[in-house]
């Protein structure tokens, strides 16, 4: 039997506040803790080497994708259990997606957007049914959640997608939602009722 797998996406920011790191590494520990696997996007810094190290420090093994240009640049981990290498984003994404069994979106930036918004949109379409949880350290994906509820509630998200997200305030939140989120049955996409776009 295989292990499960947890994709995070993170920040690789230095910058932010340190107060979003702690959240990011215990969540690490949370996941090892369950003796699942991380799959992350294979950086040192940042929210992204947070959540690395604390899976690594309670057992956990560890496993990035990563763009080439990043190792060139010596940003990537070299304490990873795995390490895959691609040459462009849409790889990486898609590497990131492809090996996890349930997804948590820590804090981050433009990439963490993309990456959450992707595979919501990929659930959305029954292209899998695995959970999807947003961290919400410090509130901070709330305007992004209101902005989905205001999608909501005009019409532009079908109703029945309400199931393909949940929102956690702490990791031991997230990780009970992966393990008690069923799988998600979507219903027929009417491209008049609330589509992908």
């Amino acid at each position: 039997m295989s292990t499960f797998r947890v994709t995070v996406y993170a920040s690789s920011s230095e910058r932010i506040d340190r107060a979003f790191f702690a959240p990011a590494a215990e969540l690490g520990r949370r996941i090892a803790g369950r003796g699942w696997d991380l799959v992350w996007g294979g950086g040192r810094f940042g929210l992204m080497g947070a959540v690395s190290q604390g899976a690594r420090d309670a057992g956990g093994r560890t496993v990035g994708v990563i763009l080439q240009e990043f190792i060139d640049k010596n940003v990537h981990c070299d304490a990873a259990h795995e390490m895959t290498s691609v040459d462009d984003m849409r790889l990486r994404k898609s590497g990131l997606a492809e090996r996890g069994d349930a997804y948590v979106a820590l804090p981050g930036g433009l990439g963490t957007f993309e990456e959450v918004l992707e595979i919501l949109s990929f659930k959305q379409l029954g292209f899998h049914d695995r959970p999807v949880v947003f961290l919400d350290t410090a509130g901070y994906w709330q305007p992004l959640l209101a902005a989905l509820e205001r999608g909501f509630l005009g019409g532009f998200i079908q109703p029945h997608c309400r199931g393909i997200y949940t929102v956690a305030a702490t990791p031991a939140d997230a990780v009970e939602q992966i393990e008690s989120t069923p799988p998600f049955r979507p219903g027929a996409i009417d491209e008049r009722g609330g589509g992908t776009g």
